[in-house]
């Protein structure tokens, strides 16, 4: 039995609040200190309102005052509070403080965590939300290099008090998850959300970092973040590390393309570049303050029934080889995707798309749903300077280059289409590449999987190369 399960059978089961609480603060090995700034202390307030706290708090501290919090953890070059490098600064400080403070020769068996938060809720005009950071740095084993786990999360109540509440409870789930379920990284994002819903609170971006999590994807962990409903949307860099994605979008100028990548083809190129030739061209795009999102659906991982792990992998390290920034989202619309983008920016934004894609988003049938239905739709979709750019599709029977002149829609929308169409919000790519247009992302996959020749040339060198070095795409028995 290891340090962490002496004594603590009897709990097994029970996963309220209080008996969180009360199961750590019962384990006499357990010992940390609370750091909390912006929303009172309500993480440890769980912990002394569950009984017998003596045992694990050894400290609890909210340095609220700026000038206070600066001489503790040091100055911020950006001189905001609210980030994670406050919060690992606050972290690692107090990490180290109990390691110097608390004799290991006295004390043998303590596993030693510090959780620290660093958030800012509702304003008083309700018009900002709130934010913030929170994590835990714990041991499994006495004298073991600490692991990590650390959140961001946005606050969507309307009350500071109740914000303060879901915090706490959040807490009490992240400390809990640390001890008892770190083996089980899925089931301890799952747990992170007992007693809360993701519309009082939401974590949008995670990371799993330490010796207990060294064989953790922290990519897979975000999408279960979106399989399990805690967010809409996650975001990876170039280097394929999750990023919050308000830190990418913040005030710029973005254009997206969505697609299944599986793999990225040299029609996906081809797009993206002349989509932002013609994007950057437009007066109110500042070209250094522009964005390229290459967005996958949940869906659209789901295609062929439960998400492969894997391909959603191979995917996400093609892309990202490329130097580009990868979202998946929750968003089967295109309205939401631009409703979501317009809470960081109000900067210019663009779609880029094929010709499929843009007669899809004129079809009625997706706005049932919506009590407005396609007229609410597409004016949440272009109530911003949004345009959309468009590659146009070969017929494979007739040779026909399709674009938005000759498409054809259905009559009901025939007026619908012509408004946007002649006020300039859908633009034809036509310097594309025409020896491109017979590719196929489909065919180009099965390619791969059946082993056959040719495919290499349908897509990026640098793709083709990783493709083969890291036996990308295969069947599960090739």
């Amino acid at each position: 039995m290891s340090v962490i399960d002496e004594g603590d059978l009897e709990f097994e089961n029970i996963t309220s609040i209080e008996n969180k609480t009360l199961r750590i603060n019962l384990n006499k090995n357990i010992y940390g200190t609370f750091a909390e700034i912006g929303a009172g202390q309500e993480t440890v307030r769980n912990f002394f309102r569950a009984g017998s706290p003596s045992g694990t708090i050894a400290k609890t501290i909210s340095a609220y005052d700026k000038d206070f919090s600066d001489a503790i953890y040091g100055l911020e070059s950006t001189g905001r509070y609210v980030t994670e490098s406050r919060l690992k600064s606050m972290l690692d400080y107090e990490s180290k403080l109990i390691e110097e403070r608390i004799s290991r020769e006295k004390h043998p068996d303590k596993l030693f965590f510090s959780y620290a938060n660093t958030v800012a809720t509702i304003d008083w005009a309700k018009k900002y939300k709130g934010h913030g950071w929170l994590g835990i740095n714990f041991q499994t084993k006495p004298r073991e290099e600490y692991s990590s786990i650390i959140l961001h999360v946005q606050f969507h109540e309307n009350s500071a008090v109740h914000q303060q509440i879901s915090l706490g409870i959040l807490g009490v789930n992240l400390i809990y998850g640390a001890f008892y379920q770190y083996d089980d990284p899925k089931e301890l994002l799952k747990h992170l959300f007992d007693h809360l819903s993701n519309d009082k609170i939401e974590i949008d971006a995670v990371n799993f970092t330490g010796p207990v999590f060294k064989e953790v994807d922290n990519r897979l962990m975000s999408l279960q973040l979106i399989k399990n409903g805690i967010t809409e949307a996650v975001m990876f860099n170039p280097e394929g590390n999750n990023i919050l994605p308000a830190n990418v979008l913040y005030k710029k100028n973005i254009l997206t393309l969505r697609g299944s990548f599986r793999p990225v083809t040299n029609v996906n190129m081809n797009m993206y570049e002349k989509a932002l030739e013609l994007f950057r061209k437009e007066k109110r795009v500042d070209p250094e303050k522009t964005v390229v999102i290459f967005e996958i659906t949940l869906s659209n991982l789901k295609s062929e029934g439960e998400i492969d792990e894997k391909d959603f992998l191979d995917r996400a390290d093609l892309l990202c080889s490329l130097g580009h920034f990868v979202m998946i989202s929750n968003f089967q619309e295109y309205y939401k995707v631009v409703e979501y983008f317009s809470q960081h920016t109000k900067e210019q934004m663009g779609l880029s798309m094929g010709v499929n894609t843009l007669i899809d988003i004129f079809d009625e049938k997706y706005y049932r749903h919506l009590s407005g239905g396609i007229l609410e739709a597409f004016g949440k979709l272009f109530f911003k300077n949004l345009k959309i750019y468009l590659y146009p599709l070969k017929n494979q029977e007739t040779g026909e280059i399709v674009t938005s002149k000759n498409l054809k829609v259905h009559p009901r929308i025939k007026e619908l289409y012509k408004f946007f169409l002649d006020n300039n919000r859908v633009v034809d790519i036509t310097d594309y590449e025409p020896k491109v247009l017979d590719i196929h992302s489909r065919e180009v996959h099965q390619m791969i999987v059946d082993g056959e020749e040719g495919w290499e040339k349908m897509i990026p060198e640098k793709t083709a190369k990783m493709i083969k070095e890291k036996n990308l795409f295969r069947d599960k028995e090739s």
